[in-house]
């Protein structure tokens, strides 16, 4: 009270600051509900690139190690293929010292020579043998020393092999914890879609850190990868007339891209299409981009073509997480064209 005396005016400033921002609209970064503008949508867009990077280098390593296991097998094969003809060497020494045996027993060469009807015959005969002995002893050799070396390589690709199965392993693991850190992420953002639909009001852009892609063409499809739920013109108890464009099942919080360089001109959090933007393109023509978790630019924002826009969710009225991409005439819904046809125009395969 005694502070109210002796500064009256104050007091009043302070009262009007107060009431002016209670009555302000709950649209800001710190509405209800809505967290941090850019903590848990940027959050989702790292998420989707761990999940991607971990799943390259598992992928990269699953063919590495289907590399060494096919390796591992050929060697094994070459190595057995080794161990039979090295068996059949010795069988065919065996056999030389058997005939030896059998045609002079244990005589010596000299006695041989007295007792044979033609020495040089005979000398020619003991001749061949040992070149055959000697031939069958090097042939051994050679395979002995080859079939330690593929031993050698056998052990060390299957080495390799188990120890690549182990890093995937590894790799599974790492992704699995990624993909439910994701998840979570995922309905947290979709919860502050809601809550931003809800009260009629955009948190603004979530400026997210994009990977640096350079597109060779003027066009794109909004979404890298998708399953198609819904087509143009489909009919159905889910809309009063006929569907108005593609509908597109991704996660949520999958990046939406535009699909071509534009101007945004509209960015909404409210009806039916829960959180859309509408973009601009040369010639006349608008896209649109609904059932959003999240926008990335502001009304009035150029956009380059496959830049990241928003992320994908299940706002407004949706039976599930997807985008809704549409092609207009004019800024405004009841003006669609056949948004399949439209991108086919301009290269792009939806």
């Amino acid at each position: 009270m005694r502070f109210t005396r002796r500064h009256p005016l104050l007091t009043a400033v302070l009262l009007c600051a107060l009431a002016v921002l209670a009555a302000r609209p709950a649209d800001g970064p710190h509405a209800p509900g809505h967290g941090s503008a850019s903590g848990i949508g940027a959050e989702v867009a790292r998420l989707y690139e761990e999940a991607a990077a971990a799943t390259e280098r598992y992928e990269a390593g699953r063919r590495e190690a289907e590399e060494q296991r096919a390796r591992a097998q050929r060697l094994e094969e070459r190595l057995d293929r080794e161990r039979r003809e090295m068996t059949g060497l010795h069988e065919d020494l065996g056999r030389i010292a058997s005939s030896q045996y059998r045609d002079g027993g244990g005589l010596p060469l000299t006695a041989h020579m007295l007792l044979a009807d033609d020495p040089e015959e005979l000398m020619r005969g003991q001749r061949a043998v040992r070149q055959a002995e000697v031939s069958l002893d090097k042939a051994i050799d050679r395979s002995e020393r080859a079939e330690a070396r593929l031993a050698r390589d056998e052990a060390k690709a299957a080495a390799a092999w188990k120890r690549l199965e182990k890093q995937n392993t590894e790799l599974v693991a790492l992704q699995q914890g990624i993909e439910r850190k994701l998840e979570a992420a995922r309905w947290k953002l979709q919860g502050q879609a809601d809550a931003s639909v809800a009260a009629g009001a955009c948190r603004g852009a979530v400026r997210l850190d994009q990977p640096r892609t350079r597109f060779t063409t003027h066009w794109v499809a909004p979404v890298e990868t998708y399953e198609l739920s819904a087509s143009y013109g489909s009919g159905g108890t889910r809309w009063a007339n006929r569907h108005t464009g593609q509908d597109l099942a991704v996660p949520i919080g999958t990046p939406v891209r535009a699909v071509g360089s534009g101007r945004v001109v509209k960015v909404s959090c409210g009806g039916a299409f829960g959180i859309e933007i509408v973009l601009r393109h040369a010639g006349g023509y608008y896209t649109q981009y609904a059932h959003l978790a999240a926008v990335a630019v502001d009304q009035g924002d150029r956009v380059a073509p496959g830049q990241w826009i928003g992320q994908s969710g299940t706002s407004g009225n949706s039976t599930g997480p997807h985008l809704h991409f549409e092609v207009r005439v004019t800024p405004e819904a009841g003006s669609a064209v056949d948004p399949v046809s439209w991108l086919a125009r301009h290269g792009v395969s939806l």
